[in-house]
């Protein structure tokens, strides 16, 4: 599934083209596909199992991909992986869990240094999700032409997350190098460059760029849904909309803790229940005993309270 919009689903069938063939598109949203491609909708026997861009799925019905032809989705293959943001109150919902992409093996946080300015509280609910979905981060730090990388991949080194750093007309080649060959899902906050990226590692997929406001210093919503690109070197791309937000509701502590294996044996002393962010908690002796590096319990703390704090849009001068 490489598209989703208004109930019609964009399936790429096949790994060779056949050229010979008319189709109904040649492309999504100006991104060449090397497959046929064959539009559907859901079929009625699925009720309401949500179907999301990266799933794999079976296809019945007209699948020429030919001119006013429509096939149907009739089964969603089960899933590798599952990135998720729950609902928070800015969608004026109730923790309601929202799927983003399926079956990716990398989450790709793109995040400018300037113009806006970093948000740690929105990478770091990011990197929550990634956990959540067992699936490798990577920070892409763009606009290093405005500002230096050098805080920002501090904060994030005893986390151990890799992160590539790209500037204005540079920078693409490692980018590349860690995206050949998978299947990354790129998410941002509204105007830190992530359709730029997205144009510049697929020429022809002419995604809208958008101009970050100087006043609020947030990025009008160019990329309306996500869609999957081929990349030229292999591997796929997914870029999604941008995001003033990424509730965490549906992400337990155990969860996020799973990503620190050098602090849970730390936890066995913690009172039942613990939220390891009180003062009851056992990890702040394990620490000090030298069996943790510090960094890594702020870290964890850091990621925890964000997962419980509000709402990234509500505070958008965090540090």
């Amino acid at each position: 599934m490489v598209a989703v919009d208004r109930g019609r689903y964009t399936c790429l069938v096949e790994s060779a083209g056949e050229k010979g063939r008319r189709r109904k598109k040649d492309h999504v949203e100006g991104a060449a596909m090397s497959g046929r491609v064959v539009v559907a909708m859901k079929a009625r026997e699925l009720g309401r199992k949500g179907i999301v861009v990266g799933d794999r799925v079976a296809l019945v019905g007209d699948v020429s991909g030919m001119e006013d032809t429509l096939a149907r989705v009739v089964r969603v293959e089960p899933r590798v992986s599952m990135l998720r943001r729950s609902a928070d109150d800015t969608d004026n919902t109730d923790g309601i869990e929202r799927p983003v992409v399926a079956n990716a093996d990398q989450l790709v946080i793109v995040t400018a240094l300037a113009d806006p300015p970093p948000r740690p509280r929105m990478i770091d609910r990011m990197l929550v999700a990634a956990f959540d979905a067992d699936i490798e981060s990577l920070l892409c730090l763009t606009k290093s032409d405005l500002a230096s990388p050098e805080e920002l991949v501090a904060l994030y080194a005893p986390l151990g997350v890799p992160y590539v750093v790209v500037q204005k007309g540079g920078g693409l080649d490692e980018v590349r190098r860690r995206l050949e060959g998978r299947i990354s899902v790129l998410v941002g906050h509204s105007g830190v460059g992530k359709s730029t990226l997205v144009n510049a590692l697929v020429p022809d997929a002419n995604r809208a760029v958008s101009h970050v406001n100087a006043v609020t210093g947030r990025g009008r919503h160019t990329s309306t849904s996500a869609v999957a690109l081929e990349l030229p070197e292999g591997g796929w791309i997914i870029d999604t909309p941008g995001v003033r937000s990424f509730g965490l509701a549906h992400v337990s502590v155990e969860t996020v803790l799973a990503g620190f294996p050098d602090l849970i044996e730390g936890t066995v002393q913690c009172p039942k229940g613990c939220n390891h962010l009180s003062d009851e908690c056992a990890l702040d002796a394990w620490v000090a005993a030298g069996h943790a590096d510090p960094a890594r319990l702020a870290s964890l703390r850091r990621l925890l309270a964000s997962r419980e704090g509000a709402p990234e849009e509500d505070h958008p001068q965090d540090p």
